[in-house]
C-alpha cells in the first residue's frame, strides 16, 4: 500500500513540471577519433522558463539528440533564477549583461514593441514571459557566450520593491511622483522657451 501511494507521489511530480517550457536554442553534432574511425555525439544547449519571470539553460552530451536534450533540459531545471518583471511584460529598467567575449544591452520597451532580439537571446526571453523588450548583442555570436551573458545582465535586474526594502524606505518614497513628474516637465520647456 505504502509502495504504491510513494509511485503515484512520484508520477505527480513529473505531471507538475509541464508548468515549464523549453526551447532548443543549438544542436552541435562532435566527433571523436579512435583507432577504428570516429565517434560521433551531440551537444545540446536548451533554455527553460515557467514563462512567469523564472528562467534557466543547461548543456547536455550524449551519443543519440534526445539524451542530450533531455540531460540539458533537466540541467536547466536545476539552474533556474528569478527575474523581477514590470507589469509581468518587460525588464524595470536597462541593463548590460558581460560573459567572456559574449556582450548584451537589454533595454525595456513600451506595450506593443514585442521581443526585438535575435537568436538566442530571444529564446531566453520568451521563456522568462518578457513581451516587450529590445536587446542587441555586441559580442561573441557563441549562443552559450551570448545566454550566459544576457542571464548575467537579467541577475542584475532589481525592482522598485527589492531597492526600497534594500535601502529600508517605502517604494512610494523611490518611485517619482506621477503628478510632479509633467508639472516639472512643462515647468522646464516654458523655462526653454522664455
Amino acid at each position: 500500500m505504502a509502495r504504491e501511494s510513494h509511485e503515484r507521489g512520484r508520477g505527480r511530480d513529473r505531471d507538475e513540471n509541464p508548468e515549464f517550457a523549453d526551447r532548443l536554442v543549438a544542436i552541435n553534432r562532435v566527433s571523436k577519433t579512435v583507432k577504428g574511425g570516429k565517434r560521433f555525439g551531440f551537444a545540446a544547449l536548451v533554455v527553460v522558463g515557467d514563462q512567469k519571470g523564472r528562467v534557466g539553460f543547461g548543456k547536455g552530451k550524449a551519443k543519440e539528440v534526445p539524451e542530450a536534450i533531455r540531460k540539458a533540459t533537466e540541467q536547466a531545471k536545476r539552474n533556474l533564477i528569478r527575474v523581477p518583471l514590470r507589469e509581468g511584460r518587460t525588464l524595470h529598467h536597462d541593463v548590460r549583461g558581460r560573459w567572456g567575449a559574449g556582450k548584451v544591452v537589454m533595454r525595456t520597451a513600451p506595450t506593443g514593441t514585442g521581443i526585438i532580439a535575435g537568436g538566442p537571446m530571444r529564446a531566453v526571453f520568451e521563456m522568462l514571459g518578457v513581451q516587450d523588450v529590445v536587446a542587441k548583442s555586441m559580442g561573441s555570436q557563441n549562443p552559450y557566450n551570448m545566454i550566459r551573458a544576457t542571464l548575467d545582465g537579467l541577475k542584475n535586474e532589481s525592482s522598485p520593491r527589492m531597492v526600497a526594502q534594500r535601502r529600508g524606505k517605502k517604494v512610494s518614497d523611490i518611485l517619482p511622483k506621477r503628478d510632479e513628474a509633467p508639472a516639472q516637465q512643462s515647468q522646464v520647456a516654458e523655462e526653454a522657451g522664455a
